[in-house]
């Protein structure tokens, strides 16, 4: 399914199911993304209704258009209570306590006043890609069995990159639905975000790294993003050592005292456009947060509001 942003595809998943079909995913909530599933509707279903739609994580290109499918098809949706609640709060939340949280966040950060006064003109960004997720759900759990076309398939549930992002794996099939937690050429973003300012997602995010160990090595992952590959736990390794020198590049970042737009413009040196700054920034601060539960990095908070960060 397209999306309008540099990665600009999310692989979303169609599976047969005994009575109809279990959707997996389902793509932003625009006009293109609802024309490309009426026309799937059309041609692709066999005839067969959607019995199911399976959301991994409330990112919006996963979750954007659940509510919506749902009431097409008065089928239930299914996703881990953690980002079914997030999805439903963020899509439905227009109140000025959010905005001001996010304005703090950045403000700490010392983004510049343009750079504010963009964000603020924005407003709830999620709110403008993801429908509201339906008022009931199915709650996924850790370890939960959920049949599919005869087929079992044991729900892992992953942290850092959203709360509890439901990964689906098929023994029988030797097939691993990823999701956005493992992808195979780049790495899901890892970010401190307005609403967990102190939260710690990338010790979160390698920790639950470990729950694909005992998988099978020839298993087929089917990521959100890029083609289905093998390699399960080399692509892990990668992705550890990735982050490892990410941390050495945040340590080095902080010889002296910065701030999060200092770091974030030392560890990005690339053009980003405005939300590609937000990411960066929290994808810095995952880093910084690391090391400052480690004791490598201490922050202080200035008397203008701003915190600084500074090898330890």
């Amino acid at each position: 399914m397209p999306l309008p942003f540099q990665l600009d595809h999310i692989n979303l998943w169609l599976l047969e199911d005994t009575d109809g079909w279990t959707l997996v995913d389902t793509g932003l909530a625009n006009d293109a993304t609802r024309g490309i599933w009426l026309k799937i509707f059309a041609d692709g279903f066999r005839g067969r209704p959607v019995v199911r739609v399976l959301v991994t994580h409330f990112h919006p290109d996963h979750m954007g258009l659940a509510g919506w499918l749902t009431d097409q098809w008065r089928a239930p949706m299914w996703a881990t209570h953690g980002e079914w609640a997030t999805a439903r709060m963020l899509s439905l939340d227009q109140t000025a306590a959010l905005r001001d949280a996010h304005m703090a966040f950045y403000r700490r950060a010392d983004f510049p006043r343009e750079i504010l006064d963009d964000l603020a003109a924005l407003g709830n960004v999620y709110a403008t890609r993801a429908n509201p997720p339906p008022a009931t759900m199915h709650r996924l759990r850790e370890g939960d069995r959920v049949s599919i076309g005869g087929r079992e398939w044991r729900v892992i549930v992953g942290t850092g990159h959203s709360p509890e992002h439901a990964c689906l794996y098929c023994e029988e099939a030797g097939v691993l639905i990823s999701g956005d937690q493992v992808l195979p050429k780049i790495t899901p973003i890892i970010g401190v975000w307005p609403t967990e300012p102190e939260g710690d997602p990338l010790r979160l995010y390698l920790d639950s790294l470990r729950q694909f160990a005992n998988l099978p090595e020839d298993v087929t992952v089917l990521p959100s993003h890029g083609l289905p590959f093998l390699g399960l736990a080399a692509r892990i390794r990668d992705i550890e050592h990735h982050h490892h020198r990410r941390l050495d590049h945040a340590l080095k970042a902080c010889a002296e005292w910065v701030t999060g737009w200092e770091l974030l413009n030392k560890l990005f040196t690339r053009s980003l456009d405005l939300h590609q700054k937000t990411f960066a920034l929290g994808e810095s601060l995952a880093h910084v947060h690391y090391l400052m539960k480690d004791g490598r990095i201490v922050r202080e908070m200035g008397n203008d509001g701003v915190f600084r960060y500074r090898r330890a």
